[in-house]
């Protein structure tokens, strides 16, 4: 279990994290939110004791992660899978890690199999793509087996195979009652992945809740309706108390349902071409909790 409290970070005049307090439970992926700049990587930077925070605390497991000794049997990390030095084969950086943690050899042919990285074992990391870095180091925080693990941005470079394997990957970690933490800045990439989810802006906690629990929070339900008459129906609905607005060459309607829209028009002998039922996306329900928390905004206006 990962548990912050009122966790602060600050550099000189800028707070990167603000009293943030959450706790990432055992079994589940947890997506880890947040628009660019929100100080997603600065929390895991403390949680891994990379960097100090300013005030309040981070814990794995009830401990500081610098106070584990052999650190990689409980926790596995993927930061930064460009952070490597170039000249080692796969397998040379992998024993070299389970050396210093006290991990058994074999270790690192399970992992690089794991990783389907079993064909470039013995090739230098300088020449593999942004995809089989991330292969790698997903490699590297799976070599102690540990309880615990933490991934920024691991989909980043991945074809459609790897994204699918990374999904499938973190789903069976969780389901064998790992703690699994993935941050990222987009609710498309946690959509088919994450069931729990710690929303972040601005440094400043947003939500922590199930996935279904923050959909619902931002989910708007319209009805967007094209007529031929739209005045008409404009004031038919707007008497039964909908808010109406053009969308177009339609009408996106709020307050009624479509069958309600049906009725009345029906009523009022207005001709309809068409009347359907429209849900805004999870993505959508994140762009409209995080819209205040945004560092740069594209098109914005100063």
């Amino acid at each position: 279990m990962i548990e912050t409290e009122e966790l602060t970070k600050r550099y000189s005049r800028t707070t990167a994290v603000n009293g943030l307090s959450f706790t990432v439970r055992p079994g589940h992926v947890t997506g880890f939110l947040g628009p660019n700049g929100a100080g997603k990587s600065t929390t895991l930077r403390i949680i891994l004791g990379l960097s100090d925070p300013t005030s309040g605390t981070a814990t794995v497991g009830g401990v500081p992660f610098r106070n584990r000794r052999r650190g990689l049997r409980h926790v596995g990390a993927l930061l930064d899978a460009g952070d490597v030095h170039g000249g080692r084969s796969a397998a040379a950086h992998l024993t070299a890690l389970a050396r210093s943690n006290g991990i058994p050899r074999r270790r690192v042919a399970e992992v690089l199999e794991e990783a389907g990285l079993a064909g470039v074992t013995g090739r230098r990391i300088a020449g593999f793509s942004l995809g089989m870095k991330q292969r790698l180091g997903i490699a590297a925080a799976l070599l102690g087996d540990p309880p615990v693990l933490l991934f920024d941005e691991p989909l980043n470079g991945l074809d459609p195979e790897g994204v699918t394997w990374v999904r499938g990957l973190f789903q069976r970690l969780a389901a064998q009652g790992r703690t699994v933490f993935v941050s990222s800045h987009l609710m498309s990439e946690m959509e088919n992945t994450a069931d729990q989810l710690v929303v972040i802006g601005r440094g400043e906690l947003i939500a922590a809740e199930s996935l279904a629990e923050f959909a619902a929070r931002g989910v708007r339900t319209a009805v967007a309706v094209r007529t031929p008459d739209p005045a008409a129906l404009t004031a038919a609905l707007a008497a039964e108390g909908a808010a109406v607005r053009p969308d177009g060459e339609a009408l996106a309607v709020t307050g009624l349902t479509a069958a309600r829209i049906g009725e009345l028009a029906l009523q009022q002998g207005v001709l309809l071409n068409e009347l359907t039922t429209r849900t805004s996306s999870l993505e959508e329900a994140f762009m409209q909790l995080t819209a205040g928390s945004a560092e740069h905004l594209a098109g914005e206006r100063r």
